[in-house]
């Protein structure tokens, strides 16, 4: 297939509906977690989960990168807005997370922080160019999949010698992510058979980082691309390896994602940035080598190293289950303020925000989707 509008055929789901049903034994339930965001979003909008038999279970992952981070890391950012001659740039969705006190970005740039929303971090480069009387701070936020351009900026801002450029950074990395769900106590975690591996970050790292993964856990590892088709057969090749007893690794993603990925950017990475001792997850807590700094040879362009801006831990909203959700341990639907108190215009937590967050995909196509059902089972 060569178009997009291919890997939406109805003709062709109806038959990968059938296979995974035919092949999905009754003697056993399937738990399988898309990673990523994009899949979750995927899963919802269009309505996979009601192509599955009632014993494939599809959980939802710690894969949004703003619905990860953790309420410290929004305060610190906040502070950073309100050092005096900064401007803090960062991209849309961290505007809206919730953070101390009622607080946001949002807020924050309504009482008079100067914070500016960008589609590009070369955009927040570009104003330290324009503006050599301000520092201009960068917030930048993801999983690699943003980290090599967050790493092509410091380099040009080093090359260009700016001194009124730096970066907050805030990178955090997939495998440990998915180490640390297989690998927590019963009580704060959720069993998973298999993975469907994430899409854009597998272009930067490739499929061969996640062969250790399923070798030392025995977790089959499925990387797909965000099409419905996509994510259907990688679960359909996620139930015959579970069928068939094996743990490997497969790329059902092949027009996009290589075993080695993208060599040049994480070399590019690699000279950056360094690992972390710990880093704070929502949800997740605190994780070993889990996330990225910028390394001592670029340590002048480092926004901690130059700000000196202490990181406190911060709890989440009483009422917010987002970190059971980014666990696995509960769905959007669980949470008893969802769609009522929590809704995208007015989120109480982070996986009501970004359109990757599994609150808010649920929130925009999968409440329709509960009230239908709950009318047929009351019918039934």
């Amino acid at each position: 297939m060569k178009y997009i509008d291919e890997f939406r055929d109805r003709r062709l789901a109806q038959q990968l509906a059938l296979a995974i049903k035919r092949e999905a034994s009754s003697q056993r339930d399937y738990r399988l977690m898309e990673f990523c965001g994009g899949h979750t979003h995927a899963i919802s909008r269009y309505g996979l989960k009601d192509l599955l038999p009632e014993n494939v279970y599809m959980v939802h992952g710690p894969g949004c990168p703003v619905c990860v981070l953790p309420i410290g890391r929004i305060d610190n950012a906040i502070a950073l807005s309100r050092e005096p001659g900064v401007i803090l740039c960062t991209y849309a969705d961290t505007m809206r997370v919730p953070a101390s006190n009622g607080l946001s970005l949002l807020k924050a740039k309504a009482q008079g922080a100067d914070i500016r929303m960008l589609y590009s971090c070369a955009d927040a480069l570009s104003l330290a160019q324009k503006n050599p009387e301000r520092n201009i701070v960068f917030f930048a936020i993801g999983f690699e999949t943003t980290t090599p351009p967050t790493a092509v900026i410091i380099r040009q801002a080093r090359v260009l010698g700016l001194k009124n450029f730096s970066v907050f950074c805030n990178h955090v990395l997939t495998p440990p992510a998915i180490a640390h769900i297989v690998n927590a106590p019963q009580e704060s975690g959720v069993s998973i058979d298999g993975f469907i591996g994430p899409a854009h970050v597998s272009t930067v790292i490739g499929s061969a980082a996640y062969e250790p993964f399923a070798k030392e856990y025995h977790r089959p590892v499925v990387i797909a691309g965000f099409e419905p088709l996509d994510v259907m057969r990688a679960i359909l090749m996620l139930i015959r390896q579970l069928n068939e007893n094996r743990a490997e690794v497969e790329n059902e993603f092949t027009r996009a994602v290589t075993p080695e990925g993208n060599v040049k950017a994480k070399m590019l990475m690699s000279e950056v940035f360094e690992l972390r001792d710990s880093f704070e997850w929502r949800g997740l807590g605190e994780m070993p080598k889990s996330a990225l700094r910028i390394t001592s040879a670029y340590r002048e362009f480092d926004a901690e190293r130059r700000y000196d801006i202490p990181y406190h831990k911060v709890a989440d909203h009483k009422a917010c289950d987002c970190g059971a959700i980014l666990r696995g341990l509960k769905k959007p639907v669980d949470c008893k303020v969802f769609g009522t108190a929590c809704t995208p215009e007015n989120p109480l937590g982070a996986c009501m925000v970004s359109s990757e967050g599994a609150c808010a995909a649920h929130y925009t196509y999968g409440r329709f989707r509960d009230v239908i059902h709950r009318e047929e089972h009351r019918h039934a």
